[in-house]
């Protein structure tokens, strides 16, 4: 096996830097979603982003960049923000921001399959056998008992971690599927203005239906800073960071950061909420990432 060529000091830094900002936020979901409700919550979230990143669009004076393209930009709205960041955010109700980074680590897994069935990219026999070890690692990973030293909002659902981990997969094909439509439909948008506009696509379609899910008591401080936070940090400012490794590295080798957010996912959980790392989901978690590895190509046969 071998594995794709390290990148200069820069470029790194700012790959573990990006990592650590997606992996947060996981926690932030955790903290946030309770008391918000999934639905309120990412509305919040890509309500703030887009604010953040309108600005950004003023600035770097790319607000035309969308004129024409509203129709698959809201496609693109839907399947890469509004019904993933819903899903994960009900996920994580239950689950532990680290058992939800490693599930959203299967992504480009899913894009393989999206790109074989769609595009009809070619799926090699070393990809197949990585789709094969990544849904092993799934299993083992919820096969654990996900709930030590969780405190459930809700004990209903306390031995029933199989539908949280069903919207966590689904939210990681929904991503799969986005990055074969933008690879299909919006390859000429520049990065930036295709994330404003799906932020505000997101919030246009998110924003009526949280109107029926508005919680009845104030959120805490916490649950406020954490919506603020993983709007402007883990969205805005990760989304401008992600378009420049594009720049530096190529798309492919920026994907890689994948790979890193499930360990900053899993750090996070375990030094500020008081998660507990079990070596079951140590193993899950490395199996599924192997998987995803072999899958995407990051690792080769000789």
């Amino acid at each position: 096996m071998k594995l794709i060529s390290s990148q200069p000091n820069q470029a790194n830094a700012e790959l573990l830097l990006l990592a650590a900002i997606w992996g947060a936020s996981f926690m932030f979901m955790r903290v946030g979603s309770p008391e918000f409700g999934p639905i309120v919550f990412t509305t919040l979230r890509t309500g703030i982003a887009a604010i953040f990143l309108i600005i950004c669009l003023v600035l770097f004076k790319e607000t035309k960049a969308l004129k024409g393209r509203w129709r698959d930009v809201f496609v693109v709205g839907a399947l890469n923000t509004a019904i993933p960041f819903a899903l994960f955010s009900f996920a994580t109700l239950t689950l532990t921001a680290g058992t939800a980074s490693v599930l959203n680590a299967t992504a480009p897994m899913f894009g393989a399959i999206v790109a074989y069935i769609w595009l009809k990219d070619k799926l090699s026999l070393s990809a197949m056998f990585g789709l094969v070890i990544g849904f092993i690692g799934v299993y083992l990973l919820v096969s654990d008992n996900l709930n030590i030293g969780i405190e459930l909002t809700d004990k209903s659902l306390e031995n029933h971690v199989l539908l949280p981990t069903l919207a966590a997969m689904l939210a990681a094909l929904c991503y799969g599927v986005a990055a074969n439509y933008t690879k299909k439909h919006l390859s000429t948008i520049k990065p930036l203005a295709l994330a404003a506009g799906s932020q505000i696509a997101a919030t246009t379609m998110l924003l009526p239906l949280s109107l029926f899910f508005i919680p009845e008591t104030l959120p805490s401080v916490n649950a406020m800073w954490s919506v603020l936070l993983i709007g402007v940090i883990c969205t805005g400012v990760a989304y401008i960071l992600f378009f420049r490794l594009i720049a530096q590295l190529g798309p492919a080798k920026a994907i890689s950061v994948t790979y890193l957010i499930p360990a900053f996912g899993i750090l996070w959980g375990a030094l500020f909420l008081g998660e507990t790392i079990s070596l079951m989901m140590l193993i899950g978690g490395s199996v599924t990432l192997l998987g995803v590895a072999l899958t995407t190509g990051v690792l080769q046969r000789k």
